[in-house]
C-alpha cells in the first residue's frame, strides 16, 4: 500500500513512495492464470480464519463475517460473476480485496501471520491433489475401454513387431493389454505423487513460521491434508510435488503418444489392422478421399510440450537460492496447461479405443511364415540342440528361402534336414500361428490362457480388489 493510496490498494505497498511501473505490474501479475485456484484459495482462507479464531485472534462475530464474505466470493467465482480489478495482482489479493469490499476492516485480520508464500503453496497442493484424483479416474476410463476391446477381440492373432518389423505372432488382446499395464504404472505413480503432495504448508508464514500459536495439524486436518510440513522454510519453497506431477504426466503423455502413433500406423492403408471412427478423424481441404487421424496426431504432437513444462520448471528451480523467490510463480502456467492437455486427451483416447474397429482378417493376412522362424529354433532346442546352434541353422534356412524367392514354409524337407539333421518330416506342424501363440503360456505371455489371466487381473484392479 502506497502512503497516498487507500487501505487495500495493495498488500505490500506501505514502504514504497512511487507506484509500480506499468510494465513491471504486467510482468508481476498472475491473476489471469492463477484465478483457477479461487476455490481452493477460499477454502484455505476459511480454514485459516478458523485457526485464528481457535487461537483467540478472532471473535465469533469476526469469524462469522469473514467466512460469510468468503463464501460469497466463492459463489461469485462459481457463477462467473467475480469482477477483477486492475490492482488484482493475483488470486490472493483479488480475494482479499473483494472480502474487504464485503465486510470492511475485519477482512484485514485474516492475513495475520499468513504470507502469500504459504498461501499459494497450500492452494497449489489442494488443487493438485484433486486434479490427481480426477486424472486417475480418467486413466481408469481408458483402461476399462482397453479391457473391453481386448475381450471383444480375444481370438484375433496379429504380427508382433520389433523395430517396426514383423517378429512373432501374438494375440491382438496381448498387444492392447500392454498399454493397460503402462497406464496402471501411471496411476500408481500418480497416487505416489498424491501422497507427497498432500502435505499442508499453511501456517509457515513467509519462511519462519507462525507467531500466533496456530494449530497447524488442525489446519491440515481441516483442509483434508495428511499432515503439516515439518519445516516452514521448506514448506514455502518446495515445488518438488509439482515436479513429481509433471514427471508422471510426461510419462503418461509419452504412453499416450506411443498408443497414438501405433494406431496411426495400423489404421493406415498399408496395414489396415484397425479403422478409426470418423468422429476422430478430419478431412483434407484439397484431397476429397482423405480421412486423417488428426486427433491421434495432436496427442502425439503435444508430448513435446508436456515434457517441456517439466524441463522448464526443473531449470527454474535449479537456479534458486534458499527461500521463496518470485521465480516460483513460473510453476503454474505449465502445470495448468499439462492438466488441461491430459484431461482432454484421456477422454479422447478412451473414446478412440471404444469406437475403433478391429479388422482381424487383415491381421491374419499379415501372418507370414517368417514370423515362425523362432518356433523352428525352439523345435530344435526341444530336441536337445543348443539354442545358439539352432538359431544359426534357422538363419541359414531364412537366407536360403530369400535366395530362392519363396516363403520359408515352401522350402523342401531336404533343405531343413541339410540345415540340421534334427529336423524331421513333420516340420510343417511348426508353421501354425495359433500353435505358436499357444506355446507361450508362461505368466505375461501371449497364449490365450496367459492373456485371459492378464485381463482378469486387470479387471480386479479396476474394481479395486486387485
Amino acid at each position: 500500500m502506497r502512503a497516498s493510496e487507500p487501505t487495500g490498494a495493495t498488500m505490500w505497498g506501505g514502504r514504497f513512495s512511487e507506484p509500480l511501473a506499468p510494465q513491471v505490474a504486467a510482468l508481476n501479475a498472475s491473476f489471469s492464470f492463477d484465478r483457477r485456484l479461487a476455490e481452493v484459495d477460499v477454502e484455505g482462507s476459511i480454514a485459516y480464519a478458523g485457526a485464528l479464531r481457535d487461537a483467540g485472534w478472532l471473535d465469533s462475530d469476526e469469524h462469522a463475517s469473514i467466512v460469510s464474505g468468503l463464501e460469497r466470493i466463492a459463489d461469485e467465482f462459481a457463477s462467473g460473476t467475480f469482477g477483477p480489478r486492475p490492482g488484482d495482482e493475483d488470486i490472493h489479493s483479488a480475494v482479499e480485496r473483494r472480502l474487504h469490499e464485503f465486510i470492511g476492516e475485519a477482512a484485514g485480520k485474516l492475513h495475520a501471520g499468513r504470507s502469500r508464500n504459504d498461501q499459494v503453496a497450500t492452494d497449489l497442493r489442494l488443487y493438485l491433489v484433486r486434479t490427481i484424483d480426477t486424472l486417475s479416474a480418467a486413466i481408469g476410463g481408458v483402461q476399462e475401454a482397453i479391457v473391453a476391446k481386448a475381450n471383444a477381440h480375444f481370438g484375433a492373432i496379429m504380427p508382433g513387431y520389433t523395430h517396426l518389423r514383423s517378429a512373432q505372432p501374438i494375440l491382438f488382446s496381448h498387444w492392447l493389454m500392454s498399454f493397460f499395464w503402462k497406464l496402471e504404472r501411471d496411476r500408481e505413480r500418480l497416487l505416489a505423487a498424491r501422497r507427497r503432495t498432500n502435505v499442508c504448508p499453511l501456517g509457515s508464514g513467509a519462511l519462519a513460521g507462525n507467531p500466533f500459536g496456530l494449530d497447524r495439524d488442525g489446519l491440515a486436518e481441516a483442509l483434508g491434508f495428511d499432515g503439516a510440513c515439518e519445516n516452514s522454510l521448506d514448506g514455502v519453497e518446495d515445488r518438488d510435488f509439482v515436479c513429481d506431477f509433471l514427471y508422471v504426466a510426461s510419462l503418461l503423455q509419452t504412453h499416450l503418444s506411443a498408443l497414438a502413433e501405433t494406431l496411426i500406423v495400423w489404421s493406415s492403408e498399408a496395414f489396415g489392422f484397425i479403422a478409426l471412427d470418423e468422429s476422430h478423424c478430419t478431412g483434407s481441404s484439397l484431397m476429397p478421399q482423405k480421412r486423417n487421424p488428426d486427433a491421434l496426431e495432436l496427442i502425439r504432437g503435444k508430448t513435446g510440450r508436456v515434457i517441456g513444462h517439466l524441463t522448464a520448471l526443473l531449470v527454474t528451480l535449479k537456479g534458486l537460492p534458499s527461500g521463496y523467490n518470485k521465480d516460483l510463480q513460473e510453476d503454474k502456467e505449465g502445470l495448468f496447461d499439462t492438466v488441461d492437455t491430459l484431461d482432454m486427451e484421456l477422454t479422447v483416447v478412451e473414446d478412440v479405443v471404444r469406437k475403433m474397429k478391429v479388422h482381424a482378417e487383415r491381421m491374419a493376412a499379415a501372418l507370414g511364415p517368417g514370423l515362425l522362424a523362432t518356433d523352428l529354433a525352439d523345435r530344435l532346442f526341444r530336441k536337445g540342440v543348443p539354442f545358439r546352434r539352432a538359431h544359426r541353422a534357422v538363419g541359414t534356412l531364412v537366407l536360403e528361402a530369400e535366395g530362392r524367392g519363396i516363403p520359408l514354409d515352401q522350402l523342401p524337407p531336404s533343405a531343413f534336414r541339410d540345415a540340421h539333421p534334427a529336423f524331421g518330416d513333420d516340420i510343417h506342424k511348426v508353421f501354425d500361428a495359433h500353435r505358436s501363440v499357444a506355446h507361450r503360456g508362461s505368466k505375461g505371455g501371449t497364449a490365450p490362457d496367459a492373456v485371459s489371466a492378464q485381463i482378469e487381473q486387470a479387471a480386479r484392479l479396476l474394481r479395486g480388489d486387485g
